[in-house]
């Protein structure tokens, strides 16, 4: 929950300087588009990797060896 607290901040943080640039200059959208791009393709990283981890595991768990967690 903590972590969340802290994306949900840093996410407020982020719009208020952006909606600063979108007021005092032109380049606002360049920083608008950067932040949405940056935080999509995290998302779309992170899932990548739960999916992966989940098919090994169920392919681990087909040939009958279960996979050690780190």
């Amino acid at each position: 929950m903590r972590t969340f607290a802290y994306f949900l901040l840093f996410m407020f943080l982020a719009t208020v300087i952006i909606l600063l640039a979108v007021m005092l200059g032109d380049l606002g959208a360049w920083y608008f588009a950067w932040l949405i791009g940056t935080v999509l393709i995290v998302l779309v990283a992170a899932a990548g990797a739960a999916l992966l981890d989940t098919q090994e595991d169920q392919a681990a768990a087909a040939a009958g060896t279960p996979r050690p967690r780190a």
